[in-house]
């Protein structure tokens, strides 16, 4: 039996709102992210499979709206909710995604569905929703997706005609309810939320890795995707070796950042090409991809990894990252900033 097994997650990197930050929202990020770090702990204290500890952490991670999936999801620029996941077992490589759908309450179910019960890898749509609907998922209305803040970051987007990566969204929202102090309260009920991580310069993705007490590794990730973007654009998050990679022979690995960059360099399979081919450490390996190879195409954001020795690596070239970890017998580590 392992000793090391360990549980690392994330739940999206970008750049800092220190303005606007208050103590009580920081405090809540970090209780979420130690609530679903415990959880996953417990599967693995139980002697529960890295799949299933990653499994369980995503879909908690999908069930808080403080993050982009799930529950938190940010709006495409129709207004609606675009949602994506993938999972990867790194004893046997098999591996499920979804893309697009819009009444799975947990994208990354569906994605271990895939990966347990067909034998393809990646569904998109409606025939995705028609698959998750025949193995019993639960769905729910597309509007319990929605949240007061993520709206607010979308009327934001919309009204400067971009797409907006989640954690960028949430600074922008702030700024403009403090600017407009009197405005914003007569239009909503409530004020914005504030974020430790601007929401309007944040790349929105949950994602997990871990390692068993057999010695096997997994990944997975889950998103909403960007704000305001455009109906059917996927990002990295469902794309095998781009969003997550698991493989017991090097490492798993779950990434959150500007997803096109993270597609073109293949981030997540290029942390364990390099340990494979080049004999580097997780560390190394992960520190080549995140802070030399994808600042080169303007690829922003982080990644979180651990190899079967218990290895973890969080690097991420943004100001922040939503993460932490869970080693078994020890209280989890949670952090923000750098």
């Amino acid at each position: 039996m392992n000793s090391n097994a360990v549980i690392a997650i994330h739940g999206g990197a970008g750049t800092i709102l220190r303005a606007s930050m208050s103590a009580s929202a920081e405090t809540e990020y970090h209780a979420a992210l130690h609530a679903v770090l415990s959880a996953g702990q417990r599967v693995l204290a139980d002697g529960g499979s890295a799949l299933d500890a990653v499994s369980e952490a995503v879909r908690l991670l999908e069930d808080c709206p403080l993050f982009n999936a799930g529950r938190g999801a940010v709006y495409t620029a129709a207004g609606t909710h675009e949602l994506d996941a993938a999972i990867m077992d790194g004893s046997t490589l098999e591996a499920g995604a979804i893309c697009c759908v819009k009444r799975v309450r947990n994208p990354i179910l569906a994605a271990r569905s895939v990966l347990e019960r067909s034998e393809h890898v990646l569904f998109t749509g409606a025939g995705a929703e028609a698959f998750a609907a025949a193995q019993g998922l639960e769905f729910v209305e597309p509007a319990y997706f929605d949240t007061e803040a993520r709206h607010r970051q979308w009327l934001i987007a919309r009204g400067q005609q971009r797409a907006m990566l989640d954690h960028d969204g949430a600074t922008l929202a702030a700024a403009s309810s403090s600017n407009h102090g009197a405005d914003a309260h007569d239009a909503h009920d409530e004020p914005t939320p504030h974020e430790p991580i601007d929401p309007n310069r944040k790349f929105g993705t949950v994602g997990a890795v871990a390692l068993d007490r057999h010695g096997h590794v997994a990944a997975a990730s889950s998103t909403g995707g960007v704000t305001n973007k455009q109906v059917g654009r996927v990002g990295d998050t469902p794309l095998i070796g781009a969003g997550c990679y698991a493989d017991d022979a090097t490492c798993a690995v779950s990434t959150t950042g500007s997803g096109e960059m993270f597609m073109r360099m293949v981030a997540a399979y290029d942390v364990a090409a390099q340990m494979a081919y080049r004999n580097v450490s997780l560390q190394e390996a992960a520190h080549d991809v995140v802070m030399n190879r994808l600042p080169k195409i303007d690829g922003r954001g982080g990644l979180i990894a651990v190899d079967a020795r218990g290895n973890l690596t969080l690097p991420f070239n943004t100001e922040g990252m939503y993460r932490g970890f869970a080693r078994l017998g020890e209280t989890p580590v949670t952090a923000i900033y750098r």
